[in-house]
């Protein structure tokens, strides 16, 4: 009898443990950890990058039209802060956003108010844009400027039919268009430095 005992007891000790009971982690806690922070700084520098990819684009976007300017600056931002989190962040993108807003306004104010002291209409203005963009594709980037002062000077000379008159006008549209996107492209160079500053401050302080 006690020899059949021993032989169940014997089985009984070979049956392996239950699927349910608790496996060890391969990892330990502080190596899953370690992953885990990698995969978040992974994920904050390539966010990094392509918002300050983003905001070249948006300088450059006030100097040439084609491509979208302090809005996007914006947006970039904001992405950049959701991604990133906490109250450093959000501070970066309101004072972007001050930024970006100033210089959106000033451009807005100060061109317009002239061209309306001028008694320059948006369609000249806007055959200038149009002009603009197909003179980029045709002598890519110089193409530009060349496309919008031909279409400027061509709206203004069907509306005034004097070349001189038409010249001077477009002229001083031009200074006004140039001293509204200056300040538009300072204010959006320090909406980029400020979001340089944070991204010092979240990486490295």
């Amino acid at each position: 009898m006690s020899a059949v005992a021993e032989r169940f007891g014997s089985a009984a000790s070979d049956v392996p443990a239950h699927s349910g009971s608790v496996q060890p982690n391969p990892l330990g806690s502080g190596e899953t950890l370690d992953v885990q922070n990698g995969l978040i700084l992974n994920t904050d520098i390539l966010t990094s990058v392509l918002v300050a990819a983003a905001i070249l684009v948006g300088c450059l976007g006030i100097i040439l039209p084609v491509l979208p300017g302090s809005i996007l600056i914006g947006i970039a931002v904001l992405v950049w802060a959701i991604v990133i989190g906490g109250p450093m962040a959000w501070i970066i993108f309101a004072i972007v956003t001050v930024f970006v807003a100033g210089g959106m306004s000033s451009s807005l104010v100060l061109t317009g108010r002239k061209l309306k002291t001028m008694e320059v209409p948006n369609t000249s203005v806007l055959l200038g844009g149009l002009l603009g963009i197909v003179g980029f594709f045709v002598i890519p980037v110089v193409g530009l400027p060349i496309g919008f002062v031909v279409g400027l000077f061509l709206a203004e000379y069907l509306r005034l039919h004097e070349a001189k008159l038409a010249w001077d006008s477009s002229w001083e549209s031009i200074k006004a268009i140039g001293l509204g996107t200056a300040i538009e492209f300072m204010l959006a160079l320090l909406a980029a430095i400020t979001f340089g500053i944070g991204v010092l401050i979240h990486f490295f302080a």
